[in-house]
């Protein structure tokens, strides 16, 4: 038997669905705690909440979220997947902030969704909805190189400061406009606002680092545009950043490689083949195993640094499909000062 939601966290999410279904569709419902939710895995039942209703004489399954930040549409895709093995009707997911990125996502996916007051995309029912946006906005599925280098280099530096188009530029060596782009970037993909004081912009950060890092890291790509095989270099100042599972087994407990990994900017690389480097077609004993990333790692690193910083390190290794590589990168984030 199923019994009416009542004193729950999602309360006010459904009195807002129930609003915006009686001003859009004329019709109330009634919802009700879905009683046979045991028979999901208890990973789904750790991350949503269930609720069935009727709308337009149609069963549907309500998925709330019981966590406030947003999940990758491909994620709810899969987990959607799931819970329609246990459930005949329709599923739609309800949230109450959905970034404009993710919606467009959701509807590529064919995700029915509902954003009370917002957005109401149920294709079974013929409905798409929405407010209309001031601005459309090309939305990237990938970060630029700029924007990437920006949000990781605030991630590690703190997301409080203020930071502008011109301050940032100087410091990552990019171009004024090239650093603009990257904030109008950052500001289509709801991850910050950008107020104007004066004739500069400012960014301001709407989530704490983790959240930050959390939120970005679907549109990140690895910094490695290259790996080579070379002898250690003699080059009286090379910058090669200690990279790769050597540097992860410095992060945690797991064993170094048999060939260290290093990593340098695509500049230090050609002037290292311009040297003495020896590049090798395959794998020797003695050799190097060179990163040529698409940013200096220094920049992230610090001057003084021997390590690559943990977010790019990340970002290198997380396709890894060895297992103890990623419970040690899961364990170097959760270590990281947040």
């Amino acid at each position: 038997m199923q019994k009416n939601v009542s004193k729950e966290p999602m309360d006010e999410r459904l009195k807002e669905l129930n609003r915006y279904l009686s001003k859009i569709l004329g019709i109330n419902v009634q919802p009700k705690e879905w009683q046979d939710n045991a028979r999901l895995s208890f990973h789904l039942r750790s991350l949503y909440s269930f609720v069935t209703l009727s709308i337009l004489n149609t069963p549907c399954l309500l998925i709330l979220p019981k966590e406030k930040k947003e999940a990758g549409p491909a994620e709810i895709a899969k987990h959607i997947e799931q819970i329609r093995r246990k459930w005949d009707g329709q599923v739609i997911y309800l949230h109450d902030i959905v970034s404009a990125y993710n919606r467009n996502r959701l509807i590529e996916h064919r995700i029915n969704f509902v954003i009370p007051g917002k957005q109401m995309y149920l294709p079974v029912l013929a409905l798409d909805l929405r407010e209309h946006f001031n601005q459309a906005r090309d939305n990237p599925e990938k970060f630029t190189k700029a924007t990437q280098l920006a949000v990781l280099y605030m991630l590690i530096n703190g997301v409080r400061h203020h930071y502008t188009p011109s301050n940032l530029a100087q410091r990552l060596g990019y171009t004024l406009m090239s650093m603009t782009r990257a904030f109008r970037e950052i500001e289509s993909l709801g991850l910050a606002d950008i107020p104007k004081k004066g004739r500069e912009l400012f960014l301001v950060f709407q989530y704490d680092k983790k959240s930050l890092w959390e939120k970005a890291l679907e549109y990140m790509q690895s910094p490695v545009r290259k790996r080579a095989w070379a002898y250690p270099p003699t080059m009286k100042h090379w910058r090669g950043l200690t990279a790769g599972l050597s540097a992860l087994a410095e992060y945690s407990m797991l064993a170094a490689p048999p060939n260290p990994v290093a990593a340098v900017s695509l500049s230090e690389w050609r002037l290292m083949k311009k040297s003495d480097l020896l590049e090798l077609q395959v794998r020797e004993p003695d050799a190097h195993n060179i990163e040529i990333w698409s940013y200096v790692p220094q920049i992230l690193a610090g001057e003084n640094a021997a390590l690559v910083d943990r977010f790019s390190l990340y970002l290198t290794l997380k396709d890894d499909p060895d297992e103890r590589v990623q419970a040690a990168l899961e364990k170097m984030m959760e270590e990281n000062e947040w």
